[in-house]
This record gives structure tokens, sequence and C-alpha cells, in this order.
């Protein structure tokens, strides 16, 4: 597959950074952030994984060693010997397995609202919930207003719903909540010490702050994080411009141009 089918291509500057989207998102499904990046300065790679946006039917597996596979190939069709790697939640699980991979390509880190190495704890109660959301719309629907806090509009919660459903493969997603939840890694990224950026949404109840320093800011040494005022699990709609803003100072430090 070509690289244009493989990812979506914004900007065009010497800083290279591939992102890997979320468990209910796509290439394509960033929300406003985009529009506040800066294409002089960064080629961002917003990368299709199996089973979702124009990958739908591509079949799996749908591990977080594909992803990373996928990632390196992606990388090398583009010609990026090195680059950044930011990921949103499930994302952010993903990018670690590609630093665990291939460390030397690697330059820096992104985690937005992270899933941590170590995996996510889940009670038999919270499994079979989010389980569920494969084939429930209304799961799905209810585990995006927890995690950003019971407090945003039903209209982007049943918006957020339907572009899930029609941009991901009920198989993918079904089987990227065990890539997710349950695919510990964390002894080989332990103490890498490249720069790392960690964004935890104030109103995020499972993968907040105190998750984020108690994994991400344990893992790696030379990690900083920051609270996102007024986000939850999802600062790229909620908090855009900001988010966008954080993510680039922090690159414009870690990336030499």
């Amino acid at each position: 597959m070509s690289s244009s089918n493989l990812a979506h291509l914004i900007g065009s500057g010497p800083r290279h950074v591939i992102a890997l989207n979320g468990w209910f998102g796509h290439a394509e499904g960033w929300g406003p952030m985009v529009q506040s990046l800066d294409t002089q300065a960064f080629t961002y790679a917003f990368m299709e994984q199996r089973g979702y946006g124009r990958r739908k039917g591509s079949g799996g597996p749908y591990t977080f060693a594909q992803i990373a596979q996928d990632v390196l190939a992606l990388a090398d069709s583009l010609g990026w010997k090195t680059f950044a790697l930011m990921g949103h939640s499930m994302g952010g699980g993903a990018i670690q397995m590609v630093l665990a991979n291939a460390p030397q390509r690697v330059q820096a880190l992104v985690g937005i609202t992270p899933v941590p190495a170590s995996g996510v704890p889940f009670d038999d109660a919270g499994w079979a919930f989010f389980s569920s959301a494969a084939k429930d719309a209304g799961a799905r629907r209810e585990i995006l207003n927890i995690t950003t806090g019971s407090r945003l509009t039903g209209v982007w919660l049943d918006a957020m719903v339907q572009n899930s459903l029609a941009q991901s493969d009920v198989e993918a997603f079904d089987a990227y909540l065990t890539a997710w939840g349950k695919t510990p890694f964390a002894e080989r990224i332990q103490g890498k010490t490249l720069p790392v950026l960690v964004v935890a949404g104030e109103h995020d109840p499972a993968l907040g702050a105190d998750t984020c320093r108690a994994t991400w800011l344990q893992h790696y040494p030379n990690a900083r994080l920051e609270v996102m005022a007024n986000a939850g699990h999802y600062p790229m709609d909620e908090t855009p411009v900001a988010l966008a803003t954080a993510v680039e100072t922090f690159l414009r430090e870690a990336l030499p141009d």
C-alpha cells in the first residue's frame, strides 16, 4: 500500500511526526486541532491503522506489534530515517511499541491522554462494558461521556459515535481493546531518555494526570506532564488550539530543524 493510502499527510516542514489515533478515531479524525498545526515547520503523517478509515476491510492482525511494523513501513516509504511520534489514547500505547522496536529512529514522543505501556487495569464489569462497545452504539456513547467528565453536549457525543461506527470495522474495534488494555510491555521502554511530552485532560477520570504520573513519568526520566484545562479525554476536540500549541512548543525544542 502506498504512503498516500496509508496516511493522511499534512504540511511540508522539515520536522517529521507520525501520529496514531485512539480507539474511537481514524487518520482523518483528529478534530479541529489539525487546523492549528504549523504546516511550514512540520510534516505530519496521520497513519491509518488496520481496520480503520481508508483501511477498513484490510484485516488484521489488530495488535500493537502490527501497528509498529506498519509505522516503520510508512516511515520507510516517506524516506524518514528518524521522526517523532504522537499518539492519542490507544495510539499513545502503540507509539511506545514503535520505540521499543526501533529506538534509534524515534526522536521524541507525544502522548495525548495516552495509554501506558503497562496496559490498563480493568475489573470484570469494566472489561465487559468496554467489550460491549464493539457492537453497542450506546456503550460507545457512554464511554465517550464518562471519559470526558460527563460534561459535553450530546450533539458532540452522538457525532463521535456515528463517526466511530462509520470509520472502523467491528472486528478491529473489538480486537484493539485487547491491544491497548491487555498488552503490557513496560519493561521494554523503561528508562529511555528521549524527550517525552504527556498531555492529560483535567476532566479525564481514567487516563488523567494521576495515572500519567504513575506510569509515563515513572517510565521515562525525561518526560514532562502538561495538564490541559477544560479538556477530558479528547483535547483535540475540546481544546484544539491549546493542544496544538502545547504539542508544537514541545516539538520545536525536541526536534532539530
